[in-house]
């Protein structure tokens, strides 16, 4: 596998928009993709390659020569016990964006998930809309659910992603004080129906795509029917799921 350093990231297609993303699976609009996630309202569109006095790049897209997508899944309120099953025998390295508050008393699940290849990653405490809290609001949702995560797998996740994908400028200042190196959004949302939306460029996944597998929302098709559904679009692409943390 040929690894990518930071700067090689693409970062997150901005649209300047008004008020904040309203969930962190996108709708899709008339014309069948996406909203895109509410960005800082300073930041354009193009590679952010990390050099802004040291803060995190964000990214929903990797470039690489590599026929790879990646699979990550947001709060972590479904349970379904055949997703450990299907983790385990496609050996699926999907990312799992944990809140603390939507957990809950369920983190016994996802040390199994980890256990099959899974890797855990941060989603803050309680899921607040980032974006215009003061520095100190956010670094306590981030490094607390740090120190969460910590404490209940013994690691320190590397990557973040900032609940309904809206953030700012305070949001890296923070993410980055806790350890963070790379705030994680998406191009790509499969819908609890087992549709894809995106939120920018042309609709149809293509190497380097994150895509957010979002919970929370009264689903058609479990997680495994949902994830089962997506692993044959990618098959018939040409694709397959890569490690985003092995990109990143």
């Amino acid at each position: 596998m040929r690894r990518r350093s930071p700067a090689a990231l693409v970062c997150a297609g901005v649209l300047l928009l008004a008020g904040c993303a309203g969930a962190a699976g996108e709708r899709a609009g008339a014309d069948g993709r996406g909203r895109s996630p509410a960005h800082a309202s300073s930041d354009v569109r193009g590679p952010d390659r990390g050099d802004r006095g040291g803060l995190p790049p964000v990214v929903d897209h990797v470039r690489t020569r590599d026929r790879v997508v990646f699979l990550t899944y947001d709060d972590g309120a479904e349970r379904d016990p055949r997703f450990v099953g299907l983790v385990r025998e496609r050996r699926l390295p999907v990312s799992m964006f944990l809140t603390d508050s939507v957990v809950g008393p369920g983190y016994g699940h996802f040390a199994r998930l980890r256990t099959v290849g899974a890797s855990i990653q941060n989603h803050t405490l309680d899921h607040p809309a980032l974006r215009g809290l003061p520095y100190a609001g956010q670094r306590a949702e981030i490094c607390g659910q740090q120190h969460k995560l910590r404490s209940r797998f013994g690691i320190r996740p590397r990557l973040f992603r900032p609940p309904y994908g809206t953030y700012d400028t305070t949001t890296l200042r923070a993410a980055a004080d806790c350890g963070i190196t790379a705030v994680v959004l998406w191009r790509a949302s499969l819908g609890t129906d087992g549709h894809l939306t995106y939120t920018r460029g042309e609709p149809g996944l293509r190497p380097g795509d994150i895509v957010s597998v979002p919970s929370g929302e009264p689903a058609s098709l479990t997680l495994t029917e949902r994830t089962e559904r997506l692993l044959r679009e990618i098959r018939v692409r040409g694709l397959r799921v890569g490690r985003l943390e092995d990109y990143l």
